[in-house]
């Protein structure tokens, strides 16, 4: 298997490097830890070597394809079939191998029979019980007292990071930098490696340490956790960084090596990479802590504003407040965004994305071009989002509405209030070029399907009261039709780029469609009545000045205030 990231047939992909050098490093995947955990406690294994290492008999017994369908996976982990089909849909969104069928597929009936690789699964798993990083400066509930108004029994703890809290912090310093992440990640990864090796290995005639083998393909499946690669290029294919397996010729490919081996070669890397941010961050110990690109939230302006210079990481766009942000494909390095920290403003990601983030935003409208894997929106109040994506996951969030084209089921995680959805709404002129090299198909839209999981997720490091687990997070409800209408994104905000996109790429449902019909038409009818009324100088400004205050009302009830930023944001 090949890592994704050295095949050029994805658009979205820069091209490969001609050969790999020792100056590489080996650096975690954030995507699986990102976008790849999910809160049902049945995926969550006390002891997940021992428990995976019987799970693998079982699947590699049952299929000599190596691959799992959606009924054998709901048979042996013994789950609902809605969830087995979230883990392989989950799987195909933050898989590291382009090459497999598994991303191939369309729809869910597709992805159903193709099912996921049996080792992928495992190592998938595996990384359920991650734990993510607690936020810097947090120091649990005592510490965030000061949040949204208690009406819920989660606010004490779930609203922990809300945009509230955030503003008054005017910092990042409650959000984990991309640095103190990635040596979380590392520090996960050099504790469970050993046991991960394990679930991917053979049996051999050997004793004792070499009586486990790894072979190249088995190997290929550690792409899935980690790659070899820095700034500005591409990621490696793990077997092309590595003295056992570098020269293998693919019809003759290298023997299998001991496990034990490949395990010291590994920990050696991951110490080195570990070496390697220790004496980059370390001149910066005296000031904030920071990655590539982070920046206290205090110091950024509008026109400050600059996405990550790195294909490795994602950009920021960070920070802004009372303002617009306009950014297309050109002004971002990568295929990753993340939008954190912006309040009371108006952003458009006019760009073909394979991940993106929205963190910690609060009275602002975003739209997001098409996102072709994944995108994750949390701890946000009172947003409106649209975007077209593969798929979406909500958590932790208030008074929110969704304009979505999705492919699949919205997933919805923790403490969330007031949500609601509503079909997708606007268009810009490249967005049906942008969605066929995300890979979004628009003529498949799910946005009023959701599923709902657990109200405390199990991968945060918060302490949370006895008995709350088990609770569901609240779904969320239909935009009523009569109250649906477009966004209107201005022609100038593309610049000099044009697309053959003339209209909502998105078929709109009946009820909504009718209800759109019939407003316009109603604003013609009123039209028409001014044109053809004959009142006096003074009736007719009482009726400019009735009509104006009405807008305006319209303007501020409804959030579209925002939009007007984009007259003077830029």
């Amino acid at each position: 298997m090949a890592d994704s990231s050295s095949s050029t047939d994805n658009p979205l992909d820069p091209p490969p490097p001609t050969t790999p050098t020792s100056g590489y490093h080996l650096h975690p995947r954030r995507e699986p830890f990102e976008h790849g955990l999910l809160p049902i406690p049945k995926l969550i294994f006390t002891d997940g070597a021992q428990a995976l290492s019987q799970l693998k008999s079982t699947l590699l017994s049952s299929d000599s394809d190596h691959r799992v369908n959606l009924d054998t996976l709901a048979r042996v982990l013994q789950i609902p079939i809605e969830q087995s089909r979230l883990i392989i849909e989950t799987i195909s969104s933050v898989l590291h191998d382009e090459s497999d069928p598994l991303l191939k597929a369309g729809v869910s009936k597709e992805i159903d029979a193709i099912g996921v690789n049996v080792y992928d699964l495992l190592i998938f798993l595996y990384i359920q019980s991650y734990k993510r990083l607690l936020p810097k400066g947090h120091r649990d509930s005592a510490a965030v007292a000061d949040v949204w108004p208690s009406t819920s029994a989660f606010d004490g703890f779930l609203s922990a990071l809300s945009p509230l809290q955030l503003v008054r912090s005017n910092s990042r310093r409650f959000i984990p930098s991309q640095a103190d992440e990635e040596v979380h990640q590392l520090s996960y990864l050099q504790k469970h490696i050993g046991n991960i090796l394990s679930l991917l290995a053979d049996s051999s005639e050997g004793e004792g340490d070499d009586s486990l083998v790894l072979s190249i393909d088995k190997f290929e499946h550690l792409g899935f956790l980690m790659y070899f690669g820095e700034k500005g290029i591409a990621k490696i294919p793990l077997s092309q960084s590595t003295p056992f397996f570098a020269n293998s010729d693919p019809d003759m490919p290298a023997a299998p090596v001991p496990a034990s081996q490949v395990l010291d070669w590994l920990l050696q890397s991951i110490s080195s990479t570990q070496e390697h941010i220790a004496d980059r961050v370390s001149p910066k110990e005296n000031g904030p802590s920071s990655s590539d690109q982070d920046v206290q939230m205090a110091d950024v302006g509008t026109t400050s504003l600059k996405p990550s210079s790195s294909t490795r990481g994602p950009s920021f766009i960070e920070g802004v407040s009372k303002s617009s942000c306009v950014k297309q494909a050109s002004d971002l390095k990568g295929a990753s965004v993340k939008v954190v920290n912006c309040h009371e403003s108006v952003i458009y990601i006019l760009a073909p994305l394979k991940y993106a983030t929205v963190y910690g935003c609060s009275d602002a409208t975003i739209v997001i071009g098409a996102v072709g894997k994944a995108i994750r929106v949390e701890h946000c109040e009172r947003v409106h989002l649209i975007t077209a994506a593969r798929r979406i996951c909500i958590s932790n969030c208030r008074e929110c509405v969704f304009f979505l084209g999705v492919n699949q089921q919205t997933l919805i995680l923790g403490d969330n209030h007031k949500l609601q959805v509503a079909p997708y709404n606007t268009f810009y002129s490249q967005l049906g070029e942008h969605m066929n090299q995300a890979g979004v198909d628009p003529n498949i839209n799910r946005w009023d399907e959701s599923i709902t999981l657990g109200a405390v997720d199990p991968h945060d490091s918060l302490s949370h009261p006895a008995g709350v687990s088990d609770a569901q997070a609240e779904s969320a409800t239909r935009v009523v039709p009569d109250q649906f209408i477009d966004l209107v994104i201005p022609n100038w905000l593309e610049g000099d780029q044009s697309g053959s996109t003339k209209d909502n790429p998105f078929p709109l449902p009946e009820t909504y469609l009718a209800s759109k019909q019939k407003n316009a038409k109603s604003l013609d009818e009123v039209k028409q009545i001014l044109k053809e009324s004959q009142l006096e100088e003074n009736r007719k400004r009482e009726l400019s000045s009735a009509l104006h205050s009405c807008f305006k009302d319209w303007l501020y009830a409804s959030g579209n205030i925002r939009q007007l930023y984009c007259l003077h944001g830029e």
